[in-house]
């Protein structure tokens, strides 16, 4: 795929470190909105409503940027699977799990995502070698898990279907991206033309089930709404944007370190706006997940063998 498209210059405008917050901000507090949205709304309405507004708001920035929709017939049948295991499925899972899990949870569950990446990749890439510092960080991540659930105490005042949806989520973004790696990876086209097409498919897919599965709200509270429209414009269209240009202007390492501010966001907007009652493990587990979430994405320094000249650095070249 190509990582040098422009929806990353007006980003620029601000300074990297402002809009790194920002979308620490936007995706920590997209729990919280999913919470508000689920207590008037289904779960399906909630997501069809994230899916339409983030597809509106890439839709209007390909306009601005005059991009096109990818083409081939191939090409769309893989981006409606990515859709379906990044967008459709995961967003889905994690509004139902909010109908018995609080928001703060949530968002922790959501801070596994690498500790599941790291462990398929082992297995679905072949390039992606196991080391003692990464498998370290899988068996510290897992017991920050065992830690977050409490599971001394056998789980309890813990609702264990709405967890496990939770982590089914969280398991999905990794999958998802696993596939996009092996199917859409020097596709030529741009991320933003891809993910536009990509939110558009999920859109059309949660257009069909949610008719199956609901039935028309009908009242139409103003706080729900607006939170289910913030957290598709904001959560998933304007985090799109800056998540790009993050990655074009400090590379994808840098960017990512989002995730482990995510959940702290997540934790603090719970506790402090929606009254969310933590218990000493939950917290405490956090900070071991993400310990261990860092660990899988540490990668050794390689030795040099002699001084590269700038021209075939690899490491500046895709700097």
């Amino acid at each position: 795929m190509n990582t040098t498209g422009s929806a990353s210059a007006p980003a620029r405008l601000l300074d990297w470190r402002l809009r790194f917050g920002l979308l620490s901000l936007i995706w920590g507090f997209s729990f919280l909105f999913m919470k508000v949205g689920t207590e008037s709304f289904a779960p399906f309405q909630v997501t069809l409503g994230r899916l339409a507004s983030g597809t509106a708001v890439l839709a209007v920035a390909m306009a601005v940027r005059r991009e096109r929709l990818p083409r081939g017939l191939r090409t769309w049948v893989h981006l409606a699977v990515a859709g379906f295991l990044l967008n459709a499925l995961p967003f889905s899972l994690f509004a139902f799990s909010e109908l018995t899990i609080p928001s703060s949870l949530a968002g922790i569950c959501n801070a596994t995502s690498p500790l599941w990446g790291m462990a398929l990749s082992l297995v679905a890439l072949s390039e992606d070698r196991p080391t003692r510092l990464r498998v370290a960080g899988l068996g510290v991540g897992f017991l920050g898990v065992l830690t977050v659930l409490g599971v001394w105490q056998g789980f309890h005042g813990l609702d264990g279907t709405g967890t496990a949806l939770a982590l089914l989520a969280s398991l999905s973004y990794p999958v998802g991206w696993i596939y996009v790696r092996r199917t859409l990876a020097g596709s030529g086209e741009s991320h933003l033309s891809l993910t536009g097409a990509q939110l558009l498919l999920a859109t059309v897919q949660l257009a069909v089930a949610t008719p199956l599965f609901t039935s028309v709200p009908a009242h139409f509270p103003l706080l729900p709404l607006l939170a289910v429209a913030a957290l598709g414009a904001l959560g998933t269209g304007l985090a799109v944007l800056l998540q790009y240009g993050l990655v074009a202007e400090v590379g994808p390492t840098t960017a990512q370190m989002v995730t482990y501010f995510t959940p702290v966001i997540a934790t603090a907007a719970g506790v402090a706006l929606l009254g969310e009652h933590l218990s000493w493990s939950t917290p405490v587990g956090a900070v071991v997940v993400l310990a261990g979430a860092a660990l899988t994405q540490a990668c050794p320094r390689p030795r040099p063998l002699a001084a590269p000249s700038p021209a075939r650095d690899p490491q500046r070249a895709n700097a």
